[in-house]
């Protein structure tokens, strides 16, 4: 089966190209890089040609509320135009669990605008909304330090392991479309910025981590549900504790 990742040499694209590789898939992994740019057009109507099944993992390289927009409704656009075209059988993309709890957030607000486009297009589809990645915990303590402060949400979430993301996205790529959304979330609900404060100190980082209930995520003040998937979620294997053994050690600071 012929299967295109757009965004297939990204973090979850990579791992979800070599998962399918071995299971005997003819698959391509396209980027930019690759002439293939969702954005312009370039090479997409060429690359889904003969695809039964096309991944987007695409991601926007600016999170400002004006470009996320339309970098997730003009590539969204593109790609469904050219799948359509080309008969493509089954359109899987990778959002956010809580998208729709948190539109005061323009990053969240483009997903969703990039999930109604997928809903309308006619290609069959399955939309797989994910927790947050482990791999994220860096720059989610980037973004919300000031000075040696790190001041973060108390709200529970339940990250996942990157690698927990390519399988069920893999997974899903060789099932039938459910026309809906698949949630995934990784094994343990853990506050936000208890996560951040032991993440951080297992790397040595000297920054404090100060609880706020009003500090903003993506825009967005969270409850203990915004972030949590729901009942039915595809749970992951891998824990925190697992996650972070096999990390390249670093301090972030």
């Amino acid at each position: 089966m012929k299967i295109v990742v757009i965004g297939g040499t990204g973090l979850i694209g990579s791992q979800v190209v070599n998962n399918l590789t071995q299971l005997g898939h003819e698959v391509i992994a396209a980027s930019p890089a690759s002439g293939v740019n969702t954005i312009t057009g370039e090479g997409v109507a060429e690359t889904v040609a003969g695809a039964a099944v096309v991944i987007d993992l695409a991601n926007s390289p600016s999170f400002a509320d004006k470009d996320v927009m339309e970098f997730f409704e003009t590539s969204g656009r593109n790609l469904l135009t050219a799948e359509k075209a080309a008969g493509v059988k089954h359109h899987i993309a990778l959002s956010v669990v809580g998208s729709e709890r948190m539109p005061e957030s323009g990053y969240m607000r483009a997903k969703a605008a990039q999930e109604k486009l997928i809903r309308e297009s006619g290609v069959p589809f399955t939309i797989v909304h994910s927790t947050q990645f482990f791999e994220f915990l860096a720059s989610i303590a980037a973004a919300a330090t000031e000075g040696n402060i790190v001041k973060l949400s108390p709200a529970l979430y339940q990250p996942i392991a990157s690698a927990d993301v390519a399988r069920a996205v893999s997974d899903v790529a060789v099932g039938i479309p459910v026309n809906g959304i698949v949630e995934i979330g990784g094994p343990d609900k853990i506050g936000m910025a208890e996560l951040v404060k032991e993440y951080l100190a297992k790397n040595n980082d000297p920054r404090q981590v100060v609880t706020d209930v009003h500090a903003l995520y993506y825009g967005t003040e969270l409850t203990d549900d915004t972030l949590v998937p729901g009942p039915d979620a595809r749970i992951g294997s891998i824990n925190f504790e697992q996650w972070y053994v096999n990390q390249p050690k670093k301090s972030n600071h």
